[in-house]
């Protein structure tokens, strides 16, 4: 979070750098140790380069920002030319990572499918994320209001990667696994919790029986 994009402010690639040695990096794509940074920021293209060294696995960007936001590639470059979101997913793949990318409430899941059925491979995202609350601040309501979106990815792309984030826990979690998602970003539930790692497990517990049931 940039303070920009979003109007609050939190960690970057440094805290990345700092946590990145603790973590053993993931031995296959989306394995565990994976280091999936969600990018709340205006000016995605710019901080690709960063992340990748602090140890960035999965490059998530808001489809928002890279509609508007220039293709300068270094946190301290300026452009006049404008990026788009295959533009920016080309790039984090061009720099070995894999590339996320979300949408905010407001944003209809209509204009992904065009990104998603590109023939140009390096362009195609290998995760979606769908926003469960408008981002920027942890604690809100799980918005039931946005699971058709996940239920319309999952019908059209069996095998996609899709997480969900916002208001996720033990009341809601399995509301989303059902409608197809099976990438769960729980913040407030988790550290809040007296056991953590139990709603940890509850958590992927909901992903594997949703999983399992589609087998």
């Amino acid at each position: 979070m940039d303070g920009h994009f979003v109007p609050n402010i939190t960690f970057g690639a440094p805290v990345v750098t700092k946590v990145r040695p603790y973590v053993d990096r993931p031995k296959a794509p989306k394995g565990n140790g994976t280091f999936d940074c969600h990018l709340m920021i205006a000016e995605p293209k710019k901080w690709v380069k960063e992340f990748q060294k602090a140890g960035c696995d999965l490059y998530c960007f808001h489809y928002e920002a890279a509609i508007i936001s220039t293709a300068a590639e270094n946190p301290t470059d300026h452009s006049e030319i404008k990026t788009s979101p295959k533009d920016i997913i080309r790039f984090v793949h061009d720099h070995n990572m894999l590339a996320g990318i979300a949408i905010k409430p407001e944003t209809s899941v209509d204009v992904l499918w065009e990104i998603l059925e590109n023939p140009i491979k390096r362009e195609v995202p290998d995760m979606v994320l769908v926003m469960t609350v408008q981002p920027g601040f942890g604690g809100q309501k799980f918005m039931v209001s946005e699971l058709p979106k996940v239920k319309a990815l999952r019908q059209r792309y069996p095998d996609l990667y899709i997480e969900v984030d916002g208001g996720l826990g033990e009341g809601t979690v399995d509301q989303a696994t059902e409608a197809g998602a099976n990438v769960i970003v729980a913040g407030t539930a988790v550290f809040g919790a007296k056991d953590p790692v139990s709603v940890i497990h509850l958590l992927r517990e909901s992903v594997e029986k949703s999983l399992q049931s589609t087998l």
